[in-house]
This record gives C-alpha cells, structure tokens and sequence, in this order.
C-alpha cells in the first residue's frame, strides 16, 4: 500500500509543543501556532528577528538570567551537535500590548540541533513548555498531606527533568575536564585586558572541529597612547597545542612591540625577525592595524593574511588589500615590510579574520572572499555582536570548520 506524502510544515505548524526554529545566527525563522500562543506574540512579529532581541531579559528583575543561560545552551548544541535539556528556568516575557511590562514565566526546553547531509548544524530546534503553573503552585510543603495521585506523577516528572539536566550536566563537566588543561592555556595566551574597554567589539575564537579547543589562530587588541589602539589577528601553521604555543610567543612579541615601534609594518619586521628563532613559527600570517582616532585613520600592514574589510554602514566594503608581504620568514633575507592607511567614518565597521572563516578545499580564495562581502553587506546595519553571529551563519561554520577561526568585528 502506498504511503501518503506527509506535510511535515502542517505537522509543525500543529504540533501542540511550543516549537521555534532558530538560524545558526540566532534569528527566528518559524513558529508554530502553540509558541505564538504562549507567548502571546505574532509570526509576524517573530519571524526575522533575532532570538534575545524578542525575548530580552525582564530588566526589572536584578538576577534575570534566562538570556545568559538559553544563549549558553544554544551556543553548546552549535558546538557539539547534540541536543541539551535545559533544567526548568525562569525567564519573563515581555507583555505584547503593554511596553515594558513583562510576565513572570518559568519553562522547560530542550535544544536539538538538525543536522544537514554534509554533518553540520543547519537549524536548531528550540522546544519551550510552560511550566509556569505548575512551579507557582507547587510552594514547598510544610510537614503536611499526602500528594494525590496527580500531584505525586506530576512531582516525579519534575524530579525526572531535574535528574536527567543533572546527568548531561555531569556527562558535560566530565567532557570539559578531558579538555581543561588545553582550555585553561588558550584562555590566558588569549586574554586581551584592553579588548573590554572597546564596548562596540564583538570576538569570536572557533577551533577547528574536532581539536582539542586549542588553535593557532590569535586575536589581540591594545591601546595606544595618542587617541590609538592596534588590531591584530594571526595563524600560525597546524593546530593543538604545538601551534597554540607558538601563537602565544608571537602574540604576546607583537603585543609588546606594536607599544614601542613607530607603525604596523615595523611591528611586523621585528616579529619576522623574532619568528625566525622560535620553531613552528615560520609561515605565520598575520595583519597588524593601527586605528587614529583622532585623525580618523587605519594604518595597516599584512605577512601574507587575508584582506581586513572596511564596511560601510550603505553595505559597500574597502579591502585592505595594499600592505600585503609574504609571510613571517618567508624570505630569505629580512626587507622592510610596506604599510597604508585609508580614513574611515564614524559608523563604519571593521573586521578581522583568519583564513578558516573563508577558505574550503578546492575552491579559490576570492570565492571566498566574495561569500564574506555579500554577507557583510546583506547584514551591514546589524550590532558587532549580531554581525559576528551572522557572518559565521552565512558562511556555514557556526559549528566550526575544517580550520581555525579568529574573528573581530569593531564598530568605529
């Protein structure tokens, strides 16, 4: 007998479990009839929008969380492809016709990633279930009363998620103490104390997938005297720890020299001649900026990196393409390396990357150098911090990718 085709968007659409599903940016792109209504909200109202830009914390309430935790949970089901049963949490949501006011809302959710024919995260689907009632009208008990029948099934079920959040949790932690040790290293070889003075600077530090979470690949941001501060992003040659180490020694040479040289390309002569004392650093790309911001300048010089991109807040982008030198080491007798500069205005944003952000096997670099303009241009009015979201979505490597990826995205 033959089987009907199932309408699996009708199927969704009544599903009675409150369904949203996210892009790998964070952006809503389909709810069914049960999320919009328990939360009261409209497609129309969701669609396109980005996940905590719909659903902020309640900042009437001084230990809100549900933003931290849920942008947590969903970050990790990006990274390990499986999903996450979220312990019940409170997380108010704002009332659709009364600005400002928000309700009190306790949830279960569980984050499930769907996966695409290659392997990777195409979608995530977020299941939320209001548990409101059921946690306000459950006060601890004080010493008196059996549970009915109903209250004991619906106390076991409760107890059942709890207990099964508390096992992935220690699954999780058992995983994470596998890997700390190469974590903790990475974390202080990349601790940039400047970077938090720069409130309009979003990083993202993407290990290729399946390492150990530790990279070659640096990010760094200094401050000058003079209205300055210095960009870099680098990528030493390999991955683990053998190329985390040698990062750390060339990110922290350059982070002191860029302080007492004159300019980006000095910088970069003497870690070239710095580079060729230190094993497994030969090769090395890196690109190093100055920003004036007085003078409104960028003054820049690259070992053999990728472009940096000046986009404008029309879409248009500028790729700093004039100061490029071989690599680290790549000659065999030291010549000074060539900068430039080119103004910018205010509004306009800047980015860094590594090569693993556009880059894939067989195919030439300008493809994939095109795939970034157009998605800086399709997103060029989004914040750094949803701009570096979608960058990695447009570009598929949300969950990483068969290299490395150090991105700073730096509103100016």
């Amino acid at each position: 007998m033959a089987r009907s085709r199932i309408d699996y968007q009708a199927l969704f659409a009544v599903t009675p479990s409150p369904c949203m599903v996210l892009g790998l940016d964070l952006v809503l792109v389909d709810v069914n009839e049960a999320a919009c209504r328990v939360t009261g909200r409209t497609r129309e109202d969701l669609l396109g929008r980005y996940l905590f830009d719909a659903f902020p914390d309640n900042p009437a309430d001084p230990d809100a969380d549900g933003v931290r935790n849920l942008h947590a949970s969903l970050h990790w089901v990006l990274r390990s492809k499986k999903p996450d049963t979220m312990a019940p949490m409170k997380y108010d949501i704002p009332v659709a016709d009364r600005p400002g006011v928000f309700e009190e809302r306790w949830w279960s959710a569980i984050n499930t990633p769907v996966l695409g024919p290659d392997g990777r995260v195409e979608w995530i689907l977020h299941r939320g279930e209001d548990v409101t009632s059921f946690i306000l009208s459950h006060p601890p008990r004080r010493g008196g009363g059996a549970l009915s029948d109903v209250e004991a099934i619906e106390v076991e079920l409760y107890a059942r998620a709890r207990e099964l959040h508390r096992v992935n949790e220690e699954l999780r932690q058992a995983h994470a103490r596998e890997r700390q040790v190469a974590v903790t290293l990475q974390e202080a070889m990349l601790h940039s104390p400047h970077l938090a003075r720069h409130r309009d600077t979003a990083v993202r530090y993407l290990p290729a997938a399946g390492s150990l979470n530790v990279c070659g690949d640096w990010y760094e941001v200094v401050d000058l005297p003079g209205n300055r501060f210095a960009v870099a992003v680098g990528d030493v040659v390999g991955h683990g720890l053998e190329a985390a180490a040698v990062m750390g020694m060339l990110r922290s040479a350059l982070s002191a020299v860029v302080r007492a040289v004159g300019g980006p390309a000095r910088a970069l002569d003497v870690l070239g001649l710095y580079a060729r004392y230190v094993e497994g650093a030969l090769a090395t790309t890196v690109v190093q900026a100055v920003i004036d911001t007085r003078a409104r300048r960028i003054l820049y010089s690259s070992a053999g990196h990728p472009p940096p991109v000046l986009l404008h807040p029309d879409g248009t982008c500028e790729l700093l393409d004039q100061a490029t030198d071989p690599p680290l080491g790549a000659r065999p007798e030291p010549v000074p390396r060539v900068q430039a500069d080119l103004p910018y205005s205010p509004g306009d944003t800047f980015v860094l990357y590594t090569d693993g952000l556009i880059e894939r096997r067989g195919e030439d670099i300008d493809a994939g150098l095109e795939r970034l303009i157009d998605a800086l241009a399709r997103h060029a009015r989004h914040s750094p911090e949803r701009l570096a979201d979608a960058l990695l979505a447009h570009l598929g490597v949300s969950s990483g990718a068969r290299d490395d990826i150090a991105l700073i995205v730096l509103r100016l």
